[in-house]
């Protein structure tokens, strides 16, 4: 069994982006099994890239939270880069889009897609 957690959590999501995650989600036809999986991998001009996708395998060593009825899982290599972490969801005609906010990168590339 996962870990659910939520007060300290490792990682969040605003009400916006859990707001919106749920919307994308409730078009999947098995929404209900699915966790939005944020995870982190190498890559990128910066070292590390952010990775988002719903995921049905849930492992015992995965951590979830909860937020606005949006359970995120990440796995426990990605933990220590996203720890302190959000998720943000902002609508308008620039930067429309999500963004992860991490207090755990030193630096990041100009197209924002990776980080060190």
């Amino acid at each position: 069994m996962f870990t659910v957690t939520d007060a300290g959590a490792l990682f969040s999501l605003t009400d916006a982006a859990a707001a919106k995650v749920k919307d994308l989600m409730a078009a999947e036809d098995d929404a209900e099994q699915l966790v939005l999986r944020v995870a982190v991998r190498p890559g990128g001009c910066s070292g590390f890239t952010y990775e988002m996708f719903f995921d049905a395998d849930v492992t015992p060593d995965d951590t979830v939270s909860e937020w606005g009825g949006v359970r995120v899982a990440i796995d426990p290599a990605s933990a220590p880069h996203l720890k302190g972490g959000s998720l943000d969801y902002r609508d308008g005609l620039q930067g429309a889009g999500f963004a992860i906010n991490n207090p755990n990168a030193q630096r990041s590339c100009g197209c924002g897609q990776s980080f060190s």
